[in-house]
């Protein structure tokens, strides 16, 4: 009754879910297209019927990122496994083209509604569904349950804040964690939170998070170092990366940063919002406060070597998709968004596998535990407004011998608690096998 109930009240929200997409279309203008994928209509590969099809559900950027070792580690265990990849924006479809190419077919996931499920499967089939971080859909996972697909929530991780949503819907929450065939959670709290809800013992397990396993290959390397003499000008000033900001975080860094000008009048900003539609806005903003602004995209192209950013240049707007793990091997210290507001913050391990400084605000509540690690080893900083901001970016930049030790601190603890992914791996193999 109650996931009817939800089917109802889904099926009569669907007009508005719609109207929301043109909404967002006006800033992001491929929220415009494909929409039939959405309903369960595509022209799907010629799938194989008689080697396994993977679907893997990722919502945005930062769960296909995270997919994206899970994937082809898989891949080259099991180069025989055809793969289905779902997002519910562009951002994260243009991710999954990008990093995985003709490896996988990606497709928008479908609404939430049987009909549209029941289509979606019809045309691929799959033999598993992984669903990536915490994506729980009543009618997806019932209808992998009543089809005998299993379903993994792989790199589980559950707030006390959506432990307590969840919970308010305890019987329909019960119902969809009797669907899911194993929880592979981050970390223990995480677990027990789940268990809490209803979920049986035997079906989870403690994997770690895959977001440790980071790959930093001679490649990015390469690049990283490159793009650091660029916006250095050969280290002749410090960069300052805030990353993933959210609206009504950048006026509080932009404050930050007219403070440090006046001790680091060289300091270059380089500004990536979370959200490609805000890109533009976020570069007026920055030229309204009087600043020297110059996007990244501006010094890409094709048939030429990139430029160095301008010395009068004051703030770079990180206006490109997939090059935010190299900006923080470019960065004297990293401020990580989503967390001066009650977003929940972003990923910290990946300033931290650069042995980058990591300042965050103090809602955090997404990576409570990465929270609790960094701080245990003195590598993460919590600023809480434009003054404490401006106190943690000047402690770095003005001791080198403490910015080092505070980066290796917080690399180490990246260092420590990697094998994540090899467990999730060998837990998506006995599913299948």
């Amino acid at each position: 009754m109650p996931r009817l109930l939800y089917t109802i009240v889904y099926t009569l929200l669907l007009p508005l879910i719609l109207l929301r997409l043109l909404w967002r279309s006006r800033l992001a203008p491929a929220y415009r297209y494909r929409w039939l994928e959405r309903f369960g209509r595509f022209d799907a590969p010629a799938f194989d019927r008689n080697r396994p099809v993977i679907w893997l559900h990722a919502v945005s950027v930062g769960e296909t990122l995270a997919a994206v070792p899970l994937v082809k580690s898989l891949q080259s265990k099991n180069p025989d496994w055809q793969w289905v990849i779902t997002t519910t924006t562009p951002t994260g479809s243009e991710r999954v083209r990008a990093t995985l190419g003709n490896c996988a077919f990606h497709v928008y996931a479908p609404y939430d509604l049987p009909v549209f499920l029941s289509a979606f499967i019809k045309r691929t089939h799959p033999s598993l569904c992984i669903i990536m971080e915490t994506e729980l859909w009543p009618n997806l996972l019932h209808s992998c349950g009543a089809r005998k697909i299993p379903v993994m929530v792989a790199n589980a991780r559950l707030s006390e804040r959506s432990a307590r949503g969840y919970g308010k819907l305890a019987t329909l929450t019960r119902t969809m964690l009797a669907d899911i065939s194993m929880v592979a959670a981050q970390q223990q709290t995480d677990a027990e939170r789940f268990i809490h809800l209803g979920l049986a013992r035997e079906k989870l397990a403690v994997t770690g998070s895959i977001k440790f396993d980071l790959d930093l290959d001679d490649d990015i390397r390469h690049k990283a170092a490159v793009l650091r003499q660029q916006w250095s000008a050969n280290e002749s000033r410090k960069i300052w990366l805030a990353a993933s900001t959210h609206p009504g975080e950048d006026e509080i860094i932009l404050q930050a940063f007219a403070s440090l000008k006046k001790k680091f009048p060289r300091l270059l900003l380089a500004l990536v919002p979370r959200h490609p539609e805000r890109f533009n806005s976020v570069a007026t903003q920055c030229l309204q406060a009087g600043w020297h602004v110059e996007k990244r995209s501006a010094h890409i192209a094709v048939d030429i070597k990139p430029s160095a950013v301008d010395i009068n240049t004051d703030i770079v707007i990180g206006d490109t998709m997939g090059e935010l793990l190299m900006f923080y091997g470019a960065a004297d210290v990293a401020f990580v968004g989503g967390s001066l507001i009650p977003v929940g913050g972003h990923n910290l391990i990946e300033p931290a596998a650069w042995a980058c400084p990591v300042i965050s605000g103090p809602h955090i509540f997404n990576f409570s535990e990465i929270e609790r690690l960094l701080r245990k080893n003195d590598a993460l900083a919590i600023a809480h407004d434009a003054d404490t901001l401006a106190t943690a970016i000047d402690n770095c930049l003005s001791d080198d011998l403490q910015r080092r030790e505070s980066g290796e601190r917080a690399k180490a603890v990246a260092d420590n608690n990697r094998g994540a992914l090899q467990r999730l791996c060998a837990l998506v193999e006995e599913l299948i096998l």
